[in-house]
């Protein structure tokens, strides 16, 4: 009988690779005062918890390791909060399992 092994999801996701396109990120945040609520909504639905609050209370986004979901544009895309293209060939995510 063979063994069950439990994997955790972050232990798979540690596993993708990310190859940075230097000075061209696929995705910014526009320039705000105060945040939309879509854009909080991001600090905490991003699963790859690429967006955070700063000490300013603006929203930004550090995009080395985005999964490219798209679960952002679809919550603040259609708003104009953010701005979110494919990466260029050859750069972004390079998924380890499927």
């Amino acid at each position: 009988m063979k063994a069950i092994v439990k994997r955790r999801v972050e232990d798979k996701l540690y596993q993708n690779r990310y190859l940075v396109d230097p000075g061209r990120p696929h995705i910014s945040v526009r320039k705000h005062l105060f945040p939309t609520p879509n854009l909080i909504a991001l600090t905490q639905v991003c699963p790859a918890k690429c967006y955070q609050l700063n000490d300013r209370r603006q929203v930004i986004i550090v995009s080395d390791g985005c999964l490219e979901c798209g679960t952002c544009n679809v919550l603040c895309g259609p708003d104009g909060d953010i701005e979110w293209t494919y990466p260029r060939g050859g750069f972004g995510v390079l998924f380890k399992f499927g």
